[in-house]
């Protein structure tokens, strides 16, 4: 999984370079949002991060408790040695099958093409493997997961949330090209009381505007 215009830099004195058209999707999500700016130190998991920069963008920005798991043993290797002065942390893992962390000990879980790259088989009734809901690696009390993709959202928002586990916010995002746009979803996850009610769990997009289920 790359990063979508993504500079690496090596300096960490040096000025973040911008996350181009994702910028706003961090600004408003992780970055600037209260509760996980750098500051806060909110711990970072990225979902198949292969070699993005994304998780160096972020640490030159301050985020140092980032944990970018990949199941290429080459991409580990490649990017333990790349960035190792970030702190940063890259281990072998699958994501079907993430061993070794914890349950609600994730603030962030971020991943950009990598449930992507899972889905096979019809748009409209994808396999159960593929439904797998990352909700138990995030906090209870607010945890938030990151999601960007190219699908189109009457594809993804069933895929993403089937049982209507999250609150879903989307943003859309383009480069004023004749290329498709792109998704970012914000999600959040319900208490439990709320998820049986099926008033929740529906997409909101930039502007707050209720999208449906």
């Amino acid at each position: 999984m790359r990063g979508i215009g993504m500079s690496g830099t090596r300096n960490l004195t040096a000025r973040p370079q911008p996350i181009s058209a994702l910028e706003p999707f961090f600004a408003s999500n992780l970055i600037g949002y209260e509760g996980f700016t750098p500051q806060d130190e909110p711990f970072i998991l990225h979902l198949g991060s292969g070699d993005s920069t994304i998780p160096v963008e972020l640490a030159v920005r301050g985020n140092r408790r980032q944990l970018c798991v990949d199941f290429s043993s080459t991409a580990v290797k490649l990017m333990k040695e790349r960035h190792a002065e970030y702190g940063i942390e890259w281990r072998l893992m699958d994501v079907r099958d993430m061993k070794g962390i914890d349950d609600a000990s994730v603030d962030v879980a971020f991943d950009k093409g990598t449930l992507d790259a899972m889905i096979h088989g019809s748009p409209w009734s994808p396999p159960q493997e593929v439904r797998h809901n990352t909700s138990a690696y995030l906090r209870e009390d607010g945890g938030r997961f990151l999601h960007v993709t190219f699908r189109q959202p009457h594809f993804m928002t069933p895929l993403l949330n089937p049982e209507g586990l999250w609150t879903m916010h989307r943003q859309v995002f383009g480069d004023n090209t004749d290329s498709f746009d792109y998704y970012g979803y914000l999600m959040r996850k319900l208490p439990i009381e709320n998820t049986q009610n099926p008033e929740t769990g529906g997409v909101t997009d930039a502007q707050g505007t209720y999208c449906g289920k």
